[in-house]
């Protein structure tokens, strides 16, 4: 186990240091809902997909029978149509930024007749959940979305307001003190190298991996080397994910610089997560803005 100061260091720097890329707040989308006109069946519905991960579309009409209409089934490790639904899970042959077209014709012929999908392809997360309204949406559907809306607004305040609290605040150890960030059983690591798994896709190898946990706060400080390719390399997004699919909610994603061909570079994520959440083996996906290289770590462990 680390000493105190590393891990406090670690956390200081987070929260201080200026970030080459930042993480989004939420871990991926949840349940969408959409409301065909009657002149849109041809417009194309914009669905976000990623590989591995599950994708349904649920209408409220039937669908007519070998009505599914997709550009191509190789991008796909599973497509299957319901009675009315529509279940799609990209395979790792899908790239990032890749665009599928998809189909679909009611089976009562009445207006819209159909609707289009354009399934793009992200490196981590999906739309897991689409509704899509043909009829008239019932009362019941518009006060789910609303209790939504307003979980949403709720988080967005309290997130402003950590942010700002944290803007307000004094750095080093009397600011992680001031915000919370640490209690008397301070801050705890580990190295983890030794016993993570690496994707042998990944555009880059992890060459130190070290883990943290502090009060509600988790963080993977990630070497890396071997950059395949000619281009720099410069994290824009992170996921973690656990056990069944539990995703935890990344707060940053800073890198000390852009890593060039033959160089090594650091990149530290930050979670929030308390000390249940993160029992057993979590993989951490990277990815960057622009273009298709990833790095995947599996069966990392925080203390």
């Amino acid at each position: 186990m680390q000493a105190l100061s590393l891990g406090v260091l670690l956390v200081v720097s987070l929260m201080s240091g200026s970030a080459a890329a930042q993480g989004s707040l939420m871990p991926g989308n949840g349940a969408r809902r959409i409301e065909l006109g009657p002149d849109e069946a041809g417009v194309p519905v914009a669905v976000a997909v990623s590989p591995g991960l599950s994708t349904v579309l649920l209408f409220d009409s039937e669908l007519a029978q070998g009505a599914v209409e997709l550009d191509t089934q190789t991008g796909f490790s599973i497509v299957d149509v319901g009675r009315m639904t529509l279940r799609v899970v990209p395979s790792t042959k899908a790239v990032p930024g890749e665009k599928f077209r998809v189909a679909v014709r009611f089976r009562d012929g009445a207006a819209p007749s159909g609707a289009a999908f354009l399934l793009t392809v992200h490196p981590a997360r999906a739309d897991s959940l689409v509704e899509v309204y043909r009829s008239p949406r019932t009362v019941e559907s518009y006060q789910q979305e609303a209790r939504e809306a307003r979980a949403e607004t709720q988080r967005c305040q309290e997130e402003n307001l950590r942010l700002l609290s944290e803007h307000s605040t004094p750095g080093g150890l009397v600011g992680l003190l001031a915000v919370g960030g640490v209690d008397v059983n301070g801050v705890l690591g580990q190295i983890v190298s030794k016993t993570i798994s690496v994707d042998p896709k990944s555009a880059l190898q992890p060459f130190a991996v070290q883990s943290y946990r502090a009060k509600d706060r988790v963080a993977l400080d990630v070497v890396l080397k071997d950059l395949r390719g000619e281009q720099s390399w410069t994290a824009s997004g992170a996921t973690l994910r656990g056990p069944s699919g539990i995703e935890l909610k990344v707060l940053r994603v800073w890198q000390d610089s852009s890593i060039a061909p033959g160089d090594m570079g650091r990149v530290v994520i930050e979670a929030e997560a308390s000390v249940e959440s993160v029992r057993g083996s979590f993989s951490l996906k990277l990815w960057e803005a622009e273009g298709a290289r990833t790095v995947t770590i599996g069966n990392v462990r925080f203390p």
